[in-house]
């Protein structure tokens, strides 16, 4: 089932059940569906693009979140981790740090990296490599991280 049935068929399960938070996150992600297949890309949505669609959607609520946070909005960035939650359902399940960090570590020796002058080559290979399954501001950090230690 496509992300476009799972969300409509999601919908109308939310509206039946009265879910206000829910149906209001999902219509959001709808939106952006219907967004896409209007900007005349001229395909069908797939796979990828869907993983992009809703990482892009949780991470605009992660910024959304310390945004609230940074303010002393309390209550909205609560909401904010709620429509979170529920975003991430249709996500992959998002890796540990330590397998993150050993996906890196293999993708560093695979390219030979020597040092931090080597960050796009890693950063591009784990980008790749870990699409969809962790968030790449943690990324980022394991690499300079682990490129820092070389």
């Amino acid at each position: 089932m496509s992300l476009t049935e799972t969300i409509n068929a999601h919908i109308k399960e939310a509206m039946l059940a009265g879910e206000k938070l829910r149906l209001e996150t999902l219509r959001s992600i709808r939106a952006l569906i219907i967004e896409f297949e209007k900007s005349g890309v001229g395909r069908d949505m797939n796979p990828d693009d869907e993983l992009s669609l809703l990482n892009s959607a949780a991470k605009k609520r992660k910024d959304a979140i310390s945004q609230y946070n940074e303010v002393g909005r309390l209550e909205a960035a609560q909401k904010e981790r709620e429509e979170l939650v529920i975003i991430q359902q249709y996500l992959p399940e998002q890796l540990s740090e330590a397998d993150i960090r050993k996906a890196i570590q293999d993708v560093i020796s695979t390219i030979g990296a020597t040092g931090p002058a080597d960050m796009g080559k890693v950063m591009g290979g784990a980008m790749k490599q870990l699409k969809g399954k962790a968030d790449g501001t943690l990324i980022q950090t394991l690499v300079k991280e682990l490129l820092s230690s070389l």
